[in-house]
């Protein structure tokens, strides 16, 4: 039988273990930080996901790019909208595969709504500072196309009962207690450390992400009964949402032309 999230792929290193999934290159767990789902399930509100090649929601599927307009499938009804992109539910292959390293790969073929050809690769790697990913893009068309991404693991509240007792410390702003705080919200002018990453706490984690990721959405999950205050999205993004109508912080690449980014997980103690 195939698993709802395809093959599993086991990352091991010392007391380490991760599972990334073929569906959507999907990070599905990670020792006991992340409010991942069963192998036998398929993610629910986008646990795990990797969000490109625009992550959030784009207003009535539509936008502009270079004089024209394209429409998208609204695949976020509810809120007449397209979101987290289009390589999250795709198949994506192996390409390198080490006992604590895997890098897989998938080819966006021009589509309805997003006319263009762009080729995905990510890296998961475990190490003894935690988890490390890298994601990369390359246009592979012959026209120049808007790009964006991001990443959406929820976190457990480790060490308190629940996320309104976590401590955030949100990069450049003072430490607060979450309380009843509802959020799904972008942030950025994420004050970086001296080696350029920017760091958040949550609890006994540590998200970190390098100048790529300009921006992070924390997302507590109040409309979502499965995730709903049990767990807190903590969501590098190189773009705000409504970036392909805004146009802010929107990347265009040109044919040929590449974007990396690399963020990761620390867990307490490492």
């Amino acid at each position: 039988m195939i698993p709802p999230s395809g093959e599993q792929y086991e990352l091991v290193f010392g007391d380490q273990r991760a599972v990334v999934v073929e569906v959507g290159a999907g990070l599905r767990t990670y020792d006991d930080l992340l409010d991942g789902y069963p192998v036998d399930e398929m993610s629910t509100s986008g646990r795990g996901q990797i969000l490109a090649p625009w992550p959030n929601r784009i207003a009535e599927g539509v936008y502009a790019f270079d004089g024209h307009e394209y429409q998208l499938a609204l695949t976020d009804p509810s809120e007449h909208g397209a979101i987290h992109g289009l390589v999250r539910w795709a198949t994506w292959s192996v390409v390198e595969r080490e006992e604590a390293r895997i890098v897989l790969e998938h080819l966006l073929h021009p589509q309805p709504g997003y006319p263009f050809t762009l080729l995905m690769q990510v890296e998961y790697r475990l190490g003894s500072d935690g988890l490390t990913v890298r994601a990369t893009a390359e246009n592979a068309g012959t026209t120049a196309c808007p790009f964006g991404c991001g990443f959406h693991p929820y976190f457990w509240p480790a060490g308190v009962s629940t996320i309104d007792d976590m401590t955030l410390r949100i990069p450049g702003r003072e430490p607060e207690r979450l309380g009843s705080t509802v959020l799904d919200t972008a942030f950025t002018d994420l004050e970086p450390a001296a080696d350029g990453r920017w760091r958040l706490q949550a609890g006994g984690v540590t998200v970190w992400a390098d100048e790529a990721w300009p921006y992070v959405v924390l997302f507590t999950g109040d409309p979502l009964p499965d995730v709903a205050r049990r767990s807190i999205a903590i969501e590098p993004m190189t773009c705000p949402p409504q970036a392909f109508r805004t146009g802010e912080s929107l990347i265009r690449l040109e044919p040929g032309d590449g974007w990396s980014g690399t963020w990761g997980i620390q867990p307490a103690g490492r």
